[in-house]
């Protein structure tokens, strides 16, 4: 059976996405997929080695500047490499209109969670099949889809007996040119509330280095840059040149121990089995935080909504008495 996937963006949603397809292949050996993913995440689908072909599109530039994408037929020749296969079906797992839209290009049957359980409940408009899973919110988005996925394929949901499995296999990937034992700190992030103040990073950076760990920074655009560089001239870390996701992932696989905010790399980590700990301000864990083997969070344990204006105001003394214990 050859099915398509349709998780298009962003980083952390297409990790999430992994190990729904690891409990398929399990219960389906005869399984093969393509996946149907934004450009800046091609990578990642083809991590996974139930995947055989990763489609790339480039939506966001595409809704920018729709006539031109129509008249320089990017849109056409996209839409012809989509449609070269017929699929058993495709499987939208992200419940956006846009990922239905997507989807329902493909050559065959496109299945989703019904209205009631997608993000966006007009998006299950486009399904020929639907899926009662847990509500956005009501579940992880990890649950979330593994619930999807054996229902839409046929299987019994396996029993969760540990942390989700993504499938990775972390001798894939590039190993660091560092020998020390290192930390990584993931500290770049899109919403300003999600942000731990980069005198925190530095207090935090500079007791880890007392310990004999180096700090290691990447950075994804110049103003990361800068605070990484910041946060580098504190504890003698290590600033890391701008690196593909698959470089990024040796060093996420290869670290002590990774301390990082609500980003898709820690989501990254988190697959990778590597030890971390997470820092939540206006966003929940228990709905899309970094969910693997070795993972630990901090947050505001009396808040039930997210909330955008809620700061991330977790002092590094109580980050530091946790790191104590895990690297203990």
């Amino acid at each position: 059976m050859r099915i398509l996937i349709v998780k298009t963006s962003s980083l952390g949603d297409v990790v999430h996405t992994l190990p729904a397809l690891t409990d398929a292949a399990r219960a389906l050996p005869e399984l093969r997929c393509d996946w149907l993913v934004e450009r800046p995440f091609a990578e990642i689908p083809a991590w996974h080695p139930a995947v055989d072909r990763v489609i790339t599109c480039d939506l966001r530039r595409w809704r920018k500047r729709p006539l031109k994408t129509l008249l320089n037929g990017d849109w056409q020749r996209f839409r012809a490499e989509l449609r070269q296969r017929e699929y058993a079906y495709a499987i939208d797992a992200q419940g956006l209109l846009k990922s239905a839209w997507l989807g329902w290009q493909a050559r065959g049957p496109l299945i989703g969670a019904d209205a009631a359980s997608a993000r966006e409940p007009l998006a299950a408009c486009f399904y020929r099949h639907r899926y009662p899973v847990p509500a956005h919110g009501a579940a992880h988005a990890i649950e979330r889809t593994r619930r999807l996925f054996a229902q839409a394929l046929g299987y019994p949901l396996p029993e969760q007996t540990g942390a989700p499995d993504a499938g990775l296999n972390r001798s894939q990937f590039p190993p660091p040119d560092l020998t020390a034992p290192y930390a990584v700190f993931l500290h770049g992030t899109t919403w300003p509330s999600k942000r731990w103040p980069l005198a925190h990073w530095q207090t935090l950076g500079a007791s880890l280095a007392a310990r004999g760990l180096r700090i290691v920074l990447p950075w994804g655009n110049a103003d990361e840059r800068a605070d990484a560089e910041t946060i580098a001239a504190a504890c003698n870390g290590h600033v890391l040149p701008r690196l593909g996701l698959t470089a990024l992932a040796g060093w996420l696989a290869a670290a002590r121990i990774v301390v990082g905010v609500d980003t898709g790399l820690m989501h990254l980590a988190a697959a990778l089995g590597t030890p971390g700990l997470s820092l939540y301000g206006p966003t929940l864990p228990q709905r899309t935080g970094a969910w693997g083997r070795n993972q630990h969070w901090l947050w505001n344990e009396t808040a039930t909504t997210i909330d955008r204006n809620r700061p991330l105001n977790i002092l590094p003394a109580t980050v530091l008495g946790n790191l104590n214990k895990l690297l203990a």
